[in-house]
C-alpha cells in the first residue's frame, strides 16, 4: 500500500462487535482505501491483495482470536465463483493460515441461486440467506471455527454461517472480517 492509502486507514481496535449472536473482530472500518481494497480483490481480481489483507489481519487481531481455531471461510454460490474465478473469502483465509500454521476447512456450502447481498437492506439480507447455507454432505465441521470473510455489513451471511455450524456440531464460532462498515 502507498503511505497515502495507509494512512487512511481507520483501524477499529480490539474489541469484537456482535451480530446475529456472534463476535467478530475487524481490524479497519469499510471506507476509504480499506474499501478499495476488498473492490479491488472482489471486483477486479486483484488476488495478491489478500496477502496484504492477512497481513492486516494477523498484525492487529487481538490475542487469543488465531489461536486454536479452524479457519471457515464463507462459501460463494456456485455460479458467482465460476464468474469470478475465486471465493474472496477462501484466498483470505488461506493466506490467514500461511501466516498462522492454522488450517482451514471448507466446509461450508452455499445452495440455490441467490441475488447478491449488495445493495439490500437488513431485513432483505436476512430473509435471502439463512436456507442457502449449510455444511456440506460429509463435511466435518471444526469444533472451534473462526468464520472468515472480506466485509461485514449487517452479519446476515455470517450470522446463517454460525447457524449451519452449530446445527452440525461446532461448539465455539467467532468470525473475523477484513474491514466492517461504521457503526457496526
Amino acid at each position: 500500500m502507498c503511505p497515502d492509502c495507509r494512512s487512511g486507514l481507520r483501524w477499529l481496535g480490539p474489541e469484537s462487535t456482535h451480530v446475529e449472536g456472534l463476535g467478530v473482530w475487524s481490524p479497519l472500518a469499510y471506507e476509504g482505501a480499506a474499501r478499495a481494497l476488498v473492490a479491488g480483490l472482489k471486483y477486479r481480481g486483484a488476488v495478491g491483495l489478500a496477502h496484504t489483507m492477512a497481513a492486516q489481519v494477523v498484525a492487529a487481531a487481538p490475542g487469543g482470536l488465531l489461536e486454536h481455531v479452524v479457519l471457515v471461510p464463507v462459501p460463494l454460490s456456485a455460479r458467482r465463483q465460476r464468474r469470478r474465478g475465486f471465493n474472496q473469502a477462501e484466498l483470505l483465509a488461506a493466506a490467514i493460515a500461511r501466516r498462522t500454521g492454522l488450517r482451514v476447512s471448507d466446509c461450508l456450502e452455499r445452495a440455490g441461486t441467490a441475488r447478491p447481498q449488495v445493495g439490500r437492506d437488513r431485513s432483505e439480507r436476512l430473509a435471502a440467506i439463512g436456507a442457502t447455507i449449510a455444511v456440506g454432505s460429509g463435511a466435518r465441521p471444526p469444533s472451534r471455527a473462526l468464520l472468515v470473510d472480506d466485509v461485514l455489513t449487517t452479519g446476515a451471511t455470517l450470522g446463517a454461517c454460525a447457524t449451519a455450524l452449530r446445527a452440525a456440531g461446532s461448539r465455539t464460532i467467532a468470525g473475523v472480517v477484513y474491514a466492517r462498515t461504521p457503526g457496526r
